[in-house]
């Protein structure tokens, strides 16, 4: 199959696909397509929003005909090579305070094991990582981190892990997963921050957006239950714009 493709989605959506499975350039383009597209402010396009490798919209039909619709993304797509587009602005790095390991996060060593590393190394290897928000789903603000180095390429687990807190960071097939509720997983627990990416009545209450890039910086337990003491909507992190 040739990408990008345009396939209908419903009555009145269709979505804008650049590759069939994740990679840092077909995310690259999904994010940088979709801003072109809110750019353009096509009449009718009544939501825009993107997944891993895909750009999906919502219009009325009423006020936007399909076939009208696709010739405008057609030309859109045909105006630069998107796989090689820059990342739009206003994107912002995060540097969150992690608790790796312990009894806070105890899937890490067999983690570890699986990557073919120690304990220390994959702490090492983790905690340096600057992984991007590759997509915000599944639950209201939970953030998709990656890729990760092909060590981390680790299949999810068998079995379900029942309960993972809020602020949870998880780990399988080379991403990240940022708990912005507590729920069952079978990704895997490696780290536990203090980070609420998602808070209920806040002005701003999805804190991350598709694009942003995040540091889960090291710390020990003490330094932790400190940072989260101090500050309970995002446990201690600091964030900084990217310069364009």
């Amino acid at each position: 199959m040739k990408f990008p493709i345009i396939r209908t989605a419903g009555l009145d959506g269709m979505l804008v696909t650049f590759s069939d499975a994740l990679s840092e350039a077909s995310n690259r383009a999904t994010l940088a397509f979709c801003e072109a597209v809110k750019a353009s402010a096509w009449p009718g396009v009544q939501e825009v929003s993107t997944s891993l490798a895909s750009v999906f919209l919502r219009f009325d039909v009423n006020t936007l005909r399909h076939e009208t619709l696709q010739e405008r993304l057609w030309e859109l797509l045909s105006q630069q090579d998107w796989l090689q587009a820059p990342l739009p602005g206003g994107r912002r790095l995060w540097q969150v305070p992690t608790v790796f390991g312990t009894e806070l996060a105890p899937q890490l060593g067999e983690a570890a094991d699986a990557a073919g590393l120690s304990e220390a190394r994959a702490i090492e290897s983790l905690g340096t990582a600057r992984v991007r928000v590759l997509t915000i789903g599944f639950a209201p603000g939970q953030p998709y981190l990656g890729p990760l180095g092909a060590e981390w390429n680790l299949p999810r687990q068998t079995e379900l892990t029942p309960q993972v807190p809020v602020g949870a960071l998880v780990l399988a097939i080379s991403q990240f997963v940022l708990f912005a509720t507590t729920a069952p997983t079978g990704w895997r627990h490696v780290g536990q921050t203090g980070f609420r990416s998602f808070q209920l009545g806040s002005q701003d209450p999805i804190a991350l957006r598709a694009g942003d890039e995040m540091i889960f910086t090291p710390v020990s337990r003490s330094d932790y239950d400190r940072f989260c003491a101090e500050d309970s909507r995002f446990g201690g992190a600091s964030r900084e714009e990217i310069p364009a």
